[in-house]
């Protein structure tokens, strides 16, 4: 018998899939189509929580699962495409690598629904076998970037992300970290994902260093007096709510911070945290008796299962809280935890396609498209120094009117693809425009630059300024004008005229 798989030394994650993508990809190589040049886009439909957009993260992991395809011997294949009938299949897979072109959104883009998040542009089998991979690391990255977008747009103080513990697995609590410092968070406290991305993680302590000295007042004092002396040197947050908060947990925090020479004169940082109770009350109360004793200085880090509601709150009630760490609201994007991205074939062989489907919002647009992001000055919405502010998102086909005009920066007018009475026209000089999606694999090699987490950070803080404060408003954000082209419109109306006849013909 086989020695059983250990999932963490074999995992390949070209390869987290389901069956049916293969048992498809039998189908196309027996029947002669794997050579078919076939266009996916992956997008979403609605943004979770009634957002007005997602943040976008994991286009990273995207290109470097790709680019594993095809890294498995024959044998791997057998272990889930037994018997005869897959043989020349397997044999066809242990040589595939990918040799198609992809292009993505950058992380830290911000994406309105129906907007190609990643276009892949491939032979039929390569392209077909990418699907669920690359759902799998997409819907989660960008379900704990948009929800880490919510929560840091509640406040003006860091955040750091908690949620390790919390999280579904070791990669997502990795990726995870990743994806909400590039959303906004401040920090992480996952040790991986710091080292992953050359920044330094953060901690404080946990209530069972300070029980650990015992269950005592001046139990606590030691734990306290042994935590600093351990970590001179460094940021010194003390959790200061294992016994009670006001009546011995800040005082003795006050008492080890004096012995150790620990003041507002401390370089690195000083702090105290708060983890249960009334945090505004609390907090509020703990700022009082810290500024009485010389520490106006001394931070005040507040945990509890906060969330974006929860810190607005806080901050309605004057709550004296400095920084934040959020856990699970994050880390598993509590509040809607499975994001809606789909993966879709939009053109075959230079045709395009679409899925017509009783659910309106369930219908996509079809072919090979670009999305432009269209900016102009504006100084009633601006808040940038440099005045301009983005106005709209429009995607075309690919070499269509509305791209060609765009490119050469002629005058354009975009109608609503709902409302013909809708339409905005940009006047020539008066605006500018770039591509949402770039090219990140051409002919099966990776063409993008690489960036560090800190350029992605202020890649997604750049777009987020750009958006007027009404569309970056959490609770009934303001429209923002999304829209596709007119030829991609028409090409779609065509192609669902053609079908709507042929169903209203169509009889057994």
């Amino acid at each position: 018998m086989d020695k059983p798989i250990c999932f963490m030394e074999t995992i390949n994650e070209a390869y987290v899939s389901d069956k049916y993508q293969y048992t498809m990809g039998k189908s196309y190589l027996d029947c002669g189509k794997q050579d078919q040049m076939a266009v996916f886009n992956l997008f979403y439909r609605k943004a979770p929580e009634n957002n007005n957009w997602a943040v976008v993260s994991g286009t990273e992991e995207v290109i470097e699962m790709v680019l594993k395809l095809g890294s498995e011997p024959e044998s791997f294949y057998e272990r889930f495409l037994p018997g005869e009938e897959y043989k020349e299949f397997r044999k066809y897979l242990s040589t595939m690598k990918f040799t198609g072109d992809v292009y993505a959104m950058r992380e830290g883009e911000i994406v309105f629904p129906n907007q190609p998040v990643v276009t892949v542009v491939a032979p039929l089998v390569e392209a077909q076998v990418l699907e669920t991979p690359m759902l799998c690391i997409l819907n989660h990255q960008m379900a704990v970037a948009t929800k880490a977008s919510r929560v840091c747009r509640a406040t003006d103080r860091p955040v750091s992300e908690f949620g390790s513990r919390r999280a579904h697995g070791p990669w997502a609590a990795v990726y995870g970290g990743k994806a909400a410092q590039i959303a906004g968070c401040a920090s992480s406290s996952n040790i991986l994902t710091g080292a992953f991305n050359g920044v330094p993680s953060t901690g404080t302590m946990a209530h069972s260093f300070i029980t650990s000295y015992g269950s005592t007042v001046e139990g606590e004092h030691q734990a306290f007096t042994d935590y600093i002396r351990t970590h001179r040197g460094e940021n010194i947050i003390l959790l200061i709510d294992t016994y009670d908060s006001l009546r011995c947990g800040v005082k003795n925090a006050i008492r080890s911070f004096r012995e150790n020479g620990i003041d507002d004169s401390y370089a690195p940082g000083y702090g105290v945290r708060l983890d249960s109770g009334d945090l505004a009350y609390l907090s509020q109360e703990v700022r009082q008796i810290l500024d009485e004793h010389g520490m106006s200085r001394c931070k005040i880090f507040a945990t509890n299962g906060l969330d974006e509601y929860l810190i607005t709150d806080l901050e309605r009630q004057g709550a004296k809280i400095d920084s934040y760490g959020v856990g699970d609201a994050i880390a598993t994007s509590k509040a809607a935890p499975c994001f809606g991205n789909v993966y879709k074939l939009v053109q075959i062989d230079g045709e395009p396609v679409l899925k017509r489907s009783e659910d309106k919002i369930k219908l996509i647009n079809p072919g090979f498209q670009i999305t432009w992001r269209i900016s102009a000055q504006d100084s009633v919405k601006g808040n940038r120094i440099d005045g301009y502010v983005f106005k709209a998102d429009v995607s075309c086909l690919r070499g269509d009117r509305m791209d060609q005009a765009i490119q050469q920066g002629e005058t354009i007018t975009l109608r609503d693809e709902y409302d013909a009475y809708k339409n905005k026209t940009f006047e020539a000089g008066a605006y500018e425009a770039r591509p949402l999606q770039v090219q990140v694999i051409k002919g099966g090699r990776r063409v993008a630059p690489q960036h560090t987490l800190e350029q992605k950070k202020a890649f997604y803080k750049d777009n987020l300024h750009h958006f007027s404060p009404a569309e970056r408003r959490l609770i009934n954000p303001h429209y923002y004008k999304v829209d596709i082209s007119d030829d991609l419109y028409d090409v779609k109306m065509k192609i669902i005229g053609k079908l709507v006849k042929e169903i209203e013909a169509f009889d057994l």
